[in-house]
């Protein structure tokens, strides 16, 4: 007997750390979540939190190295979205990245800086896991209300 409701399904990409494949990025999230028949906001998230991830790895990890390997890995299901990025760059330490200060922000007309709060603010979940020397992961997860 095979039930539907608790089936998974993944899928996976690879690029390069190069900014023009932020597009290609977008468009694998955004055609993983359709599978799943979530409201378009709650894609929206999904896919800006793992643009935000993925550009910070290139700006920080990879310190815009263009060849550097990122890896998403999407499993999703009825209840969740997993996002799992894997880089081989340059580790941090997520707790250093201060809250910021959101008018403080807008009224120094800042850019950028908001990756890490837009992706809590955005996710259910964010862990961050660094080996250093051999990888760093991010893991984003969205929990999905089985009414939807």
């Amino acid at each position: 007997m095979r039930t539907s409701k608790t089936k998974s399904k993944q899928k996976q990409l690879l690029i390069k750390s190069r900014t023009e494949n932020l597009t290609t990025v977008r468009e694998f999230v955004s055609l993983a979540v359709e599978e799943v028949n979530i409201p378009q906001d709650i894609a929206g998230d999904i896919v800006l939190a793992v643009d935000e991830a993925c550009t910070n790895i290139i700006k920080h990890a990879y310190k815009f190295f263009p060849d550097g390997d990122i890896t998403i890995q999407l499993k999703y299901s009825e209840k969740n979205i997993k996002v799992k990025i894997t880089d081989h760059g340059a580790s941090f330490s997520p707790e250093s990245v201060p809250t910021p200060d959101l008018k403080k922000y807008f009224e120094e007309k800042r850019v950028g800086g908001l990756g890490m709060y837009l992706m809590k603010s955005l996710m259910d979940e964010v862990h961050y896991k660094s080996v250093p020397g051999k990888y760093n992961q991010v893991l984003l997860t969205k929990k999905l209300n089985s009414t939807n």
